[in-house]
């Protein structure tokens, strides 16, 4: 019983502050900005994805054509792959992990309008951090698109 009524205060609560038209409007446009930054995020992940995509399969390709193959080049380009899928691996954990604090941006600048503490230096914090994020996952995807137009390193020494 006591339950059912603090869930009805609750409840009638969350929708009377929800109703004020003027509050859901200011929370939405609080939250494009974000939105705009993690649907960017989102189109650089894409470019990331299709690369590793493509790595991987030139991985499997190079090791279902070469099986009994051991010559030098076969093995310097298996690892230029490796190390461009590691690099490439890191900048889409990065860049995961600034798609998640950002989307916890847009959720806290979304229900700010409906409460009362003040929270912009929790924001403002989670802004930060996200743009640290993806800065460096852009340096890893940097450092992996320097290390493909350099191309494999072949060592032809005996």
């Amino acid at each position: 019983m006591m339950f059912e009524l603090l869930t009805a205060s609750v409840a009638s609560e969350i929708l009377a502050r929800t109703a004020d038209t003027p509050r859901v409007l200011r929370a939405v446009e609080l939250s494009l900005a974000p939105a705009f930054l993690l649907v960017g995020i989102g189109s650089i992940m894409n470019v990331m994805m299709a690369r590793i995509i493509w790595i991987a399969g030139r991985i499997e390709r190079l090791a279902d054509s070469d099986k009994d193959n051991d010559d030098i080049a076969h093995a310097s380009e298996v690892e230029w792959l490796r190390k461009r899928r590691r690099l490439v691996r890191v900048a889409i954990k990065f860049s995961t992990a600034a798609a998640v604090v950002i989307s916890f941006v847009i959720a806290i600048l979304f229900v700010s309008a409906y409460i009362e503490p003040r929270i912009g230096t929790v924001v403002a914090v989670l802004w930060v951090v996200t743009v640290a994020l993806l800065i460096t996952g852009l340096i890893y995807f940097f450092r992996e698109t320097l290390l493909a137009a350099d191309g494999p390193k072949i060592d032809a020494r005996p």
